[in-house]
């Protein structure tokens, strides 16, 4: 299970993830510095673009450095917590650091919160920290985390079912539960789908905002695919 979230990751890194926080306090508008956004356009293009955890960290330094010049946007605090996460799956390093990369995680989540970002996108970031932390030990993290992601990711839904991060997530959650524990490929199977139907009719608020998984989507079905035309073949 461990070595599956770790590909899961993987896919996920290869992807490029906005309404306003319903509990979060206002934040006053400042104008962002010229070259500001093609910065970050660059920088997010960056850290979807590799499983590498030096680059990874790389990415991570730039967007600190994109914090201090915008420090009212919560996307950098946002993407900063989204390559904390991929770092903790890509990462050969003891489960104790992985921890740590994780903690660094929820801090920058908690920061965008209070920067007013949006709260399900927030929230579906903080599911995948968790499955992040189940991988790190799952025999000993899987009833405590697995558990705690589907929460997360119902509170998300209750803010904006329309966001198809949160099918992904789900989806993943259900792939690698056992089907003795009531999950399994093909009960997450139509999960998937709803995600590619979600990723269809999703519009970006925004050139920055969250958007990664729909690849990771389409392959994750495209592989459902290609199994049955294998069983089909072999009989």
């Amino acid at each position: 299970m461990k070595k599956s979230l770790l590909l899961l990751a993987l896919a996920a890194a290869s992807f490029p993830a906005v309404a306003q926080s319903k509990t979060a306090a206002p934040v006053a508008t400042v104008a962002a510095p010229a070259g500001y956004s093609d910065m970050m356009a660059a920088t997010i293009a960056e850290l979807m673009s590799t499983g590498d955890p030096a680059r990874l960290k790389e990415s991570v330094s730039k967007l600190e450095r994109a914090a201090a010049a915008l420090p009212t946007d919560w996307l950098p605090r946002y993407y900063q917590a989204y390559g904390h996460t991929i770092v903790c799956f890509t990462s050969k390093e003891d489960g104790d650091v992985k921890d740590k990369y994780l903690d660094q995680a929820e801090a920058a989540l908690a920061q965008a919160r209070k920067l007013g970002g949006e709260e399900s996108e927030l929230l579906v970031l903080q599911a995948y920290v968790y499955q992040a932390r189940l991988g790190i030990s799952p025999m000993i993290r899987s009833g405590k985390y697995s558990r705690m992601v589907i929460e997360v990711l119902g509170q998300a839904k209750a803010l904006n079912p329309a966001n198809p991060r949160i099918y992904l997530v789900q989806g993943n959650n259900l792939y690698f539960t056992p089907k003795m524990f009531g999950g399994g490929p093909e009960v997450a199977k139509p999960v998937f789908e709803e995600a590619r139907a979600r990723f269809a009719a999703f519009q970006l608020r925004s050139p920055l905002a969250p958007n990664w998984g729909e690849r990771q989507v389409l392959g994750r079905l495209k592989a459902y695919e290609q199994s049955a035309t294998t069983q089909a073949a072999a009989k």
